[in-house]
C-alpha cells in the first residue's frame, strides 16, 4: 500500500483509509462484532494504516469496536476521532445539537481515549463547526491537548474557508474531512484551494457516495428503515433514476480499465491531489480488499480528461443533505 501525507503536518497514513462508521451505526443493523473486528485487523494486514470513527457513531459503539480491533497493532495504525455534538441521554442514537465548547471537547477526549484503548489520539476533528463556539476558542483547546500529549493532529470535519483560515491560525489544521467524489465536486470551487495553500490534507469521506457509485445501489433498492440514505434527496428512487449517468460513466472506464466502478471513483479522488486520503468504509472482507486495490489502477491524463468532460454534462439530481443537516456544513 502507498503511503501520503495529509499536507505539511508530516502525518503519513495508507494513501486509502479506512471509514468505520458503517460497521455500527447508520446502515442498517450493525455489524456482527467479531466479523467487524476481523476486516478492521485484514485491512491492516493489507497495508491499510488510517482509520476514522467519532464517539456520534453509535454513539460510542463504533469507537469501541476500533479500540478493540486495533489494540493489538496500536503502534501501526493512525486513528482519527471526532467531537462536536451534544448527544441524546443514555446512549440513545442521533443527537440533539452541536456542543463544541473548550470543557466538553477535553470530556470527549477523554472519554474517546479509553474507549479507543489508547494513550493519545492521532488525529482529533471538531465534526461539526458550532457558531455559538468562536473555532479559536475550539482551536485553542485541541492545541493544550496537544500539549498534554493527549493528542497528536487537529482536523476539522465540512467548515467553510473562513473558519479553517481562523483555527489554522491557532494551532495549524492537519486535514480537513469534508464529502467529496465525482458526484459532489463542491469543495475544488475554494475548499481545495485554500486547502493546498495552507498546506492541509483532504480527507473524503462518503468517496463512493454512500454506496451509490459502486453501481450497487440504485433506484429499485430497498434500503432498510433505519438506513440513514432513506432520508437523503439524492436516494429517492426518482433521484438515483435520474443520477445514473455518473454510474454508467464510471462503468464504462471501469471497463476500459479491467477495474471495478468503485475502485474507478477512489482512483479518480486519488489522482487529484497527493494529499488527498479517501476513507470509503465497508462491512465486507472482499470489498475493502476491492477498495484497497484501487490504489493500483492508474488514471492517465487523457482518463482523467475524459472523465471531466462527460462528468460536466451530467446534472446531478437531488441534495446531498436534507434542510435541517445542511446547514451544519461548509460554516
Amino acid at each position: 500500500m502507498q503511503k501520503r501525507k495529509l499536507g505539511k503536518s508530516n502525518l503519513e497514513v495508507s494513501a486509502l483509509g479506512f471509514g468505520a462508521m458503517g460497521m455500527s451505526f447508520g446502515y442498517g443493523k450493525p455489524g456482527d462484532k467479531q466479523e467487524m473486528i476481523a476486516v478492521l485487523r485484514a485491512a491492516v494486514e493489507r497495508g491499510i494504516t488510517f482509520f476514522d470513527t467519532a464517539e456520534v457513531y453509535g454513539p460510542f459503539t463504533n469507537e469501541e469496536l476500533v479500540g478493540e480491533a486495533l489494540s493489538p497493532v496500536r503502534e501501526q495504525v493512525v486513528i482519527a476521532t471526532k467531537f462536536g455534538f451534544k448527544l441524546k441521554p443514555n446512549g440513545e442514537p442521533g443527537f440533539i445539537g452541536l456542543d463544541s465548547r473548550p470543557e466538553h471537547i477535553r470530556e470527549v477526549a477523554e472519554a474517546s481515549l479509553k474507549r479507543l484503548k489508547t494513550d493519545t489520539i492521532d488525529l482529533l476533528y471538531q465534526h461539526r463547526v458550532d457558531p455559538e463556539v468562536p473555532i479559536e476558542e475550539v482551536a485553542g483547546a485541541v492545541k493544550q491537548l496537544i500539549a498534554e500529549g493527549k493528542v497528536k493532529h487537529f482536523g476539522l470535519s465540512e467548515a467553510g474557508v473562513e473558519t479553517i483560515r481562523r483555527a489554522h491560525a491557532v494551532q495549524p489544521v492537519t486535514a480537513l474531512q469534508s464529502e467529496y467524489s465525482l458526484w459532489w465536486r463542491e469543495p475544488e470551487r475554494e475548499v481545495i484551494p485554500t486547502l493546498e495553500e495552507l498546506g492541509i490534507g483532504l480527507v473524503p469521506y462518503s468517496p463512493l457516495g454512500k454506496g451509490y457509485l459502486t453501481g450497487k445501489v440504485n433506484e429499485s433498492t430497498e434500503l432498510e428503515s433505519s438506513d440513514f440514505r432513506k432520508i437523503l434527496p439524492r436516494f429517492t428512487p426518482e433521484a438515483m433514476k435520474a443520477n445514473q449517468g455518473i454510474v454508467d460513466l464510471l462503468v464504462r472506464i471501469a471497463k476500459a480499465k479491467n477495474a471495478t466502478p468503485a475502485q474507478i471513483a477512489l482512483a479518480w479522488l486519488l489522482a487529484q491531489k497527493p494529499w488527498i486520503v479517501p476513507i470509503p468504509g465497508t462491512t465486507k472482507l472482499h470489498r475493502m480488499e476491492e477498495n484497497a486495490a484501487a490504489v493500483d489502477v492508474e488514471l492517465t491524463a487523457s482518463d482523467l480528461r475524459e472523465i471531466d468532460e462527460a462528468a460536466a454534462k451530467i446534472k446531478i439530481e437531488g441534495g446531498r443533505y436534507p434542510a435541517e443537516i445542511q446547514k451544519m456544513v461548509g460554516r
